[in-house]
C-alpha cells in the first residue's frame, strides 16, 4: 500500500524513491528541521521480531556515527505505530547503475569516481563498519560528481529473510546472517568467501569495489548467469575477461583490479586504503591514465603484377585471408614496462637513526628501513609499513633473504648477527661478533659475508648460523697501510668478493671499490668509490661523494675479465641512503649524506626541564662537542671540509673556526684544564693522541702513540696532568686505561675485562670515574673510586643507560638512554663524602637527540651546570630542516639504466 501523502511522527511522505529487498524508501519533508530527508520503511514481518530489532538499532547506532562526505548519512531509527522506518540524508543524482547502462564511464572520470568510493570504504572501515552490500545500485553521483555510497552497512544491520528476492539486484539475507554458513550480500557483487557461506571481512568489500569498477569501465556487469544459483557460481569459478578493458589502460589500474579480485581473500589489498593510493598515483602520473604501445611499422614493398594473374591472387588472398584470421589473431598487445617513482613520507611518530639504513627484497616487493623503535616492513603496493616485532632500535645493517622470507641484522645491544622472520617475532642468533659490524650481504648459497670492522675483516656465516669463517683479514691498526674491507658482496661465481677498501675513516678520497678472488688472494682495484653493487644487468652502481654530496653512479662491468668498460655515469645525486634490488626496485632517501652518515647535525640549549635554545652555528656533521672550561667555546669534529677536523665554535661571537689542517681524520677533543689547548685523536701518519693550541697557533704536538686499535680521550684528571682514554683492546672489548701528561706520557690500563667499558668522565674533584659497562648484557652506568678503582664499585642506572657526565659541582650524575637518538636524560643524585652513596634515577627530559654508537660522546654540560649542549640530527634536504622524511620508490628502474648506461 502506497504511503505517499502520509506522516510518520514529524516526516510528511512525497514520493516513492524505490523498493529493495530491505524495504521501500521514499522522499519526505521533516516537518520539524524544514529538510527534505529519505525514509526507508522496513517491512511489516521485520517489527515482529524484536531480536531482529534490537539488533538493527544497535547496529544502525553505528553506522549513525559515520560521518564522511561520501557517505549518506544516517539521521536516525524511527517507530510510529508498528512501522520501523529509518531517516537518512537525501541525495540528489542519479545512481551508478543507472549511469553505466548507458555505456562504460570514461577512464578518468571512472577513476575518480571510484577514488572517493575507496575513500568513504577507508573511512567506514577505521570504524569496523564493513558494507557487505557494496554494488552500483547503492552509488549515487550527485550532478556535480560528488560520490554518496547509500545503505552503508544495512545488509548486516538487517538480517532477515525475504520473498521473491532478486539476487541479481537485491541483497539475500537470512535470519543469522552475520553468522558463518550465511550468504549475505547481492550475487553479482558478492566476494566468493560470502558466495560459499563463509565469515567475511572488510576484504569483501574490497571485491566488490573491484567488481563494481570494472563494470564501470567496460560498461558490462562482471558475473552473470540465469539464475542467482548460475551468478554465483560464475563469482566462485569465473575469471574476468580482461581483453574488455579499455585497451592500453594504465597497468597499475589493470594490477590494482587484478588485486581486489583475487578469489582467495588473502591474496586481495590487505585494505582499500592500498587501492586508494594506486588511483591516486595513476590520476597525478603527468602521462595520463593509458599507455601508449610501441608500433613498428615496417615499410611495405611494391609489386606490379600481370592482368592473368589478378583473378587467382584475389581468390588465393580470400582463402588465406580467413586462414589467417582464424589462426594469426594477434594476441592483445603486451602491457610494456614503466620506470613509476612514487613516495611514502614517514609517519611523524617514526624517526630514521642518525645512519639510516633501508633494505629491499630481491623480488622489489618490500623495504625494511630502521627507526628508533626498530625495523619497519612496507610492501611497495601497501599505504603504511608495519613494525617487524622482535627487533629494536639495535637491529642494524638489515638485509634480505633470497626468498625475502627473512631480514638478518647486525644487534648492536649483545654484538650478534641474527635473523628473523619478515613477520615478526623471535629473532635467531647466528654467531657472536666484534663490537662493530657493517654492511651485510646475504647470498643465494645461503650464506651471510659481512664486515667485522674491530673484529679481523670480512666474515662469512651459515645463514643457519655456525661459527663464521674469515674471507679477508684486516687489521684496523694498519688502515693507513692496508685498509679496512667493507660493504662486501659475494659475487655470482661464488668465489670472487666485491666490497670497499677504506684507508681512512673519513676522507672519502681514501675509498676503493674492489675485487678479490676467494681461491688464490689476488685483489684488483677497479675505481674510487664505496659500496658498490653488482646487478644482473652487467653493471656496477656506486656511491661516490664530493662536497660531502652522495651521487649514486653506474658503470658496465664484466664478470667473466672482472673489468669495468668505460666511465662513471651520474645517476641521482643527493642521497643519504639507497637499496637496490637485481629484479629493478631501487629504493632511497634524499638528503645529504656526509661519510654514510646520512644526516646533517645541528647545536641546541637544553635546560633542565627539556626547554630548548638553538644555537646559530649552521648545519654540519656535528660530532664530540666539548664545552670549554671558561664557557665560552666549544671544540667538536666536523666534516665540514670533506674531511673529519677539530673546529672550534665561538659562543660569543657565533664563528666556526677549523683547529686542525690534516689530511687525515681528527677527531674527539677534550680541552686541557687551562683552556689553552685541545686534546684530539688523530689519524696521522703516526696515528695516537695529539694537542694544539686553542688559539691555532703552532703545529699539532705528538703527547702519545697508538697502543691500541682505536684510542679516545675521554676525559682529565682533577689535576688535569692525566688524561684518561678508552681504546679498543681486542674483538669484544673496549678497555679504559690513563696517561699522563708528563714528559713521560705513561700509559696504564685502568679497567680491562671482557666486556665493553667506555666512555669514562672523572669527577670534578677528581677522585671517582664514572663509565659505561655491558658486564649486565645491557649498557649501565657505573661508578669506582679513581685512580683506585678497585676500591669499590657502584651501579647507577638501573634500566640502560650511557654516556655519564658528572654536574660542575659533583653532586649529580647524568647520563642519556637509548643509542640511536636519546629517549631521556636521566638524573641521579650522588654523595661522595664521606662515603659514596648514590639517589634513584629520575628522567630529566626526554628528547630526540644525538647518541649512536658505543665510542660517541654527543653531548656535554656548561660549568654553570644548568644547560647541556645537545646535538640534532636532520637529513638534509632543499627544504626546510624539520620536513618529515620522505622515502622514493621506483620499480622498473633497470629500464633506465640499460638506456642511461649501455653494457654494449
Amino acid at each position: 500500500m502506497s504511503m505517499i501523502g502520509k506522516s510518520l511522527v514529524h516526516y510528511e511522505i512525497s514520493a516513492e524513491l524505490g523498493k529493495g529487498g530491505m524495504g521501500e524508501v521514499y522522499q519526505a519533508k521533516d516537518t520539524k528541521l524544514g529538510r527534505d530527508v529519505a525514509i526507508k520503511v522496513l517491512p511489516e514481518e521485520f517489527a515482529m521480531d524484536h531480536d531482529r530489532v534490537a539488533r538493527f538499532q544497535r547496529e544502525a547506532k553505528l553506522l549513525a556515527s559515520l560521518n564522511h562526505p561520501n557517505i549518506a548519512a544516517i539521521y536516525g531509527l524511527e517507530e510510529s505505530d508498528g512501522t520501523h522506518f529509518l531517516v537518512m540524508e537525501l541525495i540528489e543524482g542519479e545512481t551508478l547503475k543507472n549511469r553505466i547502462k548507458s555505456g562504460p564511464i570514461p577512464v578518468e572520470e571512472a577513476l575518480k569516481l571510484a577514488l572517493q568510493m575507496a575513500e568513504a570504504l577507508e573511512a567506514a572501515h577505521e570504524k569496523g563498519v564493513i558494507h557487505r552490500d557494496l554494488k552500483p545500485a547503492n552509488i549515487k553521483v550527485t550532478p556535480d560528481g560528488k560520490v554518496k555510497i547509500l545503505d552503508f552497512g544495512l545488509a548486516k544491520a538487517y538480517v532477515g529473510d525475504q520473498e521473491s528476492v532478486n539476487l541479481a539486484d537485491s541483497p539475500t539475507i537470512s535470519a543469522a546472517a552475520t553468522q558463518q554458513g550465511v550468504i549475505l550480500g547481492t550475487a553479482a557483487y558478492m566476494s566468493p568467501e560470502q558466495a560459499k557461506g563463509k565469515s567475511v571481512d572488510k576484504r569483501a568489500d574490497i571485491w566488490a569495489f573491484g567488481v563494481v569498477l570494472f563494470e564501470m569501465l567496460t560498461g558490462r556487469q562482471l558475473f552473470t548467469g540465469e539464475t542467482a544459483s548460475e551468478t554465483l557460481a560464475s563469482v566462485m569459478k569465473s575469471e574476468p575477461e580482461w581483453e574488455t578493458l579499455p585497451p592500453n589502460l594504465h597497468s597499475r589500474i589493470r594490477f590494482l583490479l587484478e588485486r581486489c579480485l583475487k578469489k582467495d581473500p588473502r591474496d586481495r589489498y590487505s585494505g582499500i586504503s592500498d587501492a586508494r593510493v594506486e588511483i591516486k598515483s595513476v590520476l597525478a602520473d603527468p602521462s595520463g591514465v593509458f599507455v601508449q604501445p610501441s608500433i613498428i611499422t615496417k615499410p611495405r614493398k611494391k609489386h606490379r603484377l600481370g592482368i592473368p594473374w589478378v583473378a587467382a591472387i584475389t581468390s588465393l588472398g580470400i582463402i588465406v585471408a580467413g586462414v589467417a584470421v582464424w589462426y594469426l589473431k594477434p594476441s592483445p598487445p603486451t602491457e610494456p614496462r614503466r620506470v613509476m617513482r612514487y613516495s611514502y613520507e614517514l609517519p611523524e611518530s617514526q624517526h630514521f637513526t642518525p645512519e639510516i639504513q633501508i633494505a629491499v627484497s630481491p623480488d622489489g616487493s618490500q623495504f625494511v628501513y630502521l627507526t628508533t623503535e626498530g625495523l619497519y616492513l612496507r610492501s611497495v603496493d601497501a599505504l603504511d609499513a608495519r613494525p617487524v616485532t622482535g627487533t629494536d632500535v639495535d637491529s642494524m645493517q638489515p638485509v634480505f633473504s633470497p626468498d625475502g622470507r627473512w631480514v638478518a641484522y647486525w644487534s648492536q645491544g649483545d654484538g650478534k648477527l641474527k635473523k628473523i622472520a619478515i613477520s615478526g617475532g623471535v629473532p635467531v642468533v647466528l654467531c657472536d661478533t666484534g663490537i662493530y659490524v657493517g654492511n651485510l650481504s646475504w647470498s643465494t648459497d645461503n650464506t651471510i659475508v659481512y664486515s667485522d670492522v674491530y673484529g679481523g675483516g670480512v666474515k662469512r656465516v651459515s645463514a643457519d648460523g655456525g661459527i663464521p669463517e674469515l674471507l679477508i683479514k684486516a687489521e684496523l691498526a694498519n688502515l693507513g697501510t692496508d685498509g679496512m674491507p667493507i660493504f662486501p658482496q659475494m659475487l655470482p661465481d661464488g668465489k670472487t668478493l666485491l666490497f670497499t677498501n677504506i684507508y681512512s675513516a673519513s676522507n672519502t678520497a681514501d675509498r676503493q671499490i674492489t675485487v678479490q678472488s676467494l681461491e688464490s688472494g689476488e685483489r684488483k682495484v677497479l675505481f674510487g668509490g664505496l659500496n658498490a653493487m653488482y646487478l644482473s644487468t652487467g653493471h656496477l652502481v656506486f656511491t661516490q661523494v664530493n662536497n660531502n654530496i652522495a651521487s649514486l653512479m653506474a658503470l658496465p662491468f664484466d664478470l667473466d675479465t672482472l673489468e669495468v668498460k668505460g666511465g662513471p655515469v651520474p645517476l641521482l645525486e643527493n642521497t643519504s641512503a639507497r637499496a637496490l634490488s637485481d629484479s629493478g626496485t631501487l629504493i632511497y632517501v634524499p638528503g645529504t649524506s656526509v661519510s654514510g652518515s646520512g644526516s646533517l647535525r645541528t647545536l641546541v640549549w637544553v635546560d633542565k626541564e627539556g626547554n630548548e635554545e638553538q644555537i646559530e652555528a649552521e648545519p654540519k656533521m656535528y660530532q664530540y662537542p666539548k664545552i670549554s672550561p671558561d664557557g665560552t667555546k666549544v671544540a667538536l669534529t666536523s666534516n665540514k671540509s670533506g674531511n673529519d677536523d677539530i673546529w672550534i665554535y665561538d659562543l660569543t661571537y657565533k664563528i666556526l673556526e677549523r683547529l686542525t689542517f690534516d689530511d687525515s681524520r681528527d677527531a674527539v677533543p677534550v680541552w686541557t684544564s687551562d683552556g689553552k689547548r685541545v686534546i684530539f685523536w688523530s689519524e696521522r701518519e703516526e696515528p695516537g693522541i695529539y694537542s694544539k693550541a686553542a688559539d691555532g697557533t703552532g703545529e699539532a704536538e705528538q703527547i702519545a702513540l697508538s697502543t691500541s686499535l682505536l684510542v679516545a680521550p675521554c676525559s682529565l684528571s682533577g689535576d688535569g696532568n692525566t688524561l684518561v682514554v678508552q681504546e679498543i683492546g681486542g674483538m669484544t672489548s673496549i678497555d679504559i686505561a690513563t696517561l699522563s701528561l708528563d714528559d713521560d706520557h705513561t700509559h696504564k690500563l685502568l679497567l680491562q675485562e671482557d666486556y665493553i667499558e667506555a666512555m669514562p668522565q672523572v669527577s670534578p674533584d677528581g677522585k671517582w670515574i664514572a663509565y659505561v659497562s655491558n658486564e649486565t648484557g645491557q649498557d649501565e652506568i657505573f661508578v669506582r673510586p679513581f685512580p683506585e678503582v678497585n676500591k669499590g664499585k657502584w651501579q647507577i642506572s638501573t634500566d640502560g643507560g650511557s654516556r655519564p657526565l658528572w654536574s660542575p659541582d659533583g653532586r649529580e650524575l647524568f647520563y642519556l638512554i637509548g643509542r640511536a637518538t636519546t629517549e631521556a636524560a636521566m638524573r641521579v643524585a650522588v654523595q661522595t663524602e664521606p662515603t659514596f652513596k648514590k639517589g634513584t634515577p629520575e628522567v630529566l627530559f626526554r628528547g630526540t637527540y644525538l647518541g649512536y654508537y658505543p665510542s660517541d660522546f654527543p653531548w656535554d654540560i656548561h660549568p654553570d651546570g644548568n644547560r647541556f649542549l645537545m646535538i640534532k640530527t636532520t637529513t638534509a634536504t632543499d627544504t626546510a630542516v624539520d620536513q618529515q622524511p620522505k622515502i622514493i620508490i621506483v620499480t622498473n628502474w633497470d629500464l633506465e639504466l640499460k638506456q642511461r648506461v649501455p653494457v654494449d
